[in-house]
């Protein structure tokens, strides 16, 4: 026990230093997952995103998203987590969106023979407190906001401003009358306001956690709309939406990390050994080695196996000496063939001689 305990301890002091200098590097974060700051509970959302169909390795994959129905709205919800639909949208096409994005749409609803998109593909979880919550943006265009607030900007040009010193000028006219009305024109005048950027759709979900095992996996419910119909909020609840714990992605197979434990033990025990047997018990040579006598014992009882094995195998290939008995006296020259039937002779001769003696 003290050759392992001091081996263990040369091995830790090796190992030790490397790992102390070796920087820490910051793993980055994989898409659609994320850690809390205060409970430090690692949330993946992965296990809701359903794969194109076309790129599924599964023998039956899904070929439609995640549903919802639009209470009060008229239309119907499509959407995916962590990816776009696996639905085709090219068919139809995406009001207000470039055809380069149509297929990075997460959500849409259909209305009137249009597709309406509610938000791009977002694959970075946020946390309010302890709300896990999950945004959709740049959609179509809010139609109706922008034709109000185009509304409201018209009916602002159209005002006058009001001076209580206007009946004051306007009875008592002077030089400056003039510019006057020139100066009340250019405020009656409608000034021309910048063109903003157009407010678009989106979309809010709010993860919520249920534990139940025979729960769905996934619950989608549509909660309200603004009342531009610009922002959608729906709540999700499913077992991804539990707090867990981050298991660490392994690079080594199980077999690798029995291999490398194997090794690490060979190590240790050859160093140790030769360690103790050197300094301890004097040897040298290949009596360093530890349990040198077991070891040599093994080599010298393999090898005598060998040897028995490959001289009892020996015996079963032809060779020189045997052909030439058999083709001297099957085919062979006469003197060969001489020698076979006198041989013959003799051994018929002392069997002719023995049965005699035993009828006698």
């Amino acid at each position: 026990m003290k050759l392992l305990y001091y081996s263990l301890s040369f091995y830790l002091c090796l190992i030790t230093p490397a790992s102390a200098a070796a920087p820490k590097e910051t793993a980055v974060p994989l898409p659609c997952t994320i850690r809390s700051p205060t409970s430090h509970a690692f949330f993946d959302l992965n296990p809701l995103h359903i794969e194109d169909p076309t790129l599924s390795k599964k023998t039956n994959p899904r070929d439609y998203s995640w549903n919802a129905t639009g209470w009060g709205l008229g239309y119907n919800f499509t959407m995916n987590f962590c990816g776009p639909v696996v639905e085709d949208l090219a068919e139809d096409g995406v009001v207000g969106v470039e055809k380069e994005m149509w297929r990075n749409v997460s959500a849409y609803y259909k209305q009137g023979g249009k597709v309406y998109s509610i938000g791009q593909q977002n694959s970075s979880p946020v946390l309010h407190g302890r709300k896990l919550v999950l945004n959709y943006t740049d959609g179509s265009p809010c139609d109706s906001e922008a034709a109000k607030r185009a509304h409201t900007i018209e009916d602002l040009s159209r005002r006058e401003i009001i001076d209580p010193d206007d009946d004051d000028k306007k009875n008592k006219p002077s030089k400056g009358d003039d510019d006057d009305e020139d100066d009340d024109e250019k405020v009656k005048k409608p000034t021309k306001t910048p063109t903003s950027s157009v407010r678009r759709k989106n979309t809010v979900i709010s993860l919520l956690c249920d534990k139940e095992p025979l729960s769905p996996l996934l619950t989608l419910s549509f909660v309200a709309a603004s009342p531009d119909e610009c922002t959608y909020f729906f709540e999700a609840r499913s077992s991804a939406g539990c707090g867990g714990i981050e298991v660490a992605k392994q690079t080594l197979s199980p077999s690798g990390v029995f291999g490398v434990i194997v090794m690490i033990a060979v190590i240790v025990y050859l160093v140790g050994g030769c360690v103790y047997s050197r300094m301890v018990l004097h040897q040298r040579g290949w009596q360093q080695l530890p349990n040198y006598s077991l070891w040599a014992g093994m080599f010298g009882f393999f090898r005598d196996l060998f040897i028995i094995l490959t001289s009892s195998c020996a015996r079963f290939l032809p060779s020189r000496q045997g052909y030439s008995r058999v083709n001297g006296g099957v085919g062979g020259s006469g003197s060969g063939r001489g020698r076979g039937r006198g041989d013959s002779d003799a051994e018929n001769r002392l069997i002719d001689e023995l049965n005699e003696e035993w009828d006698d």
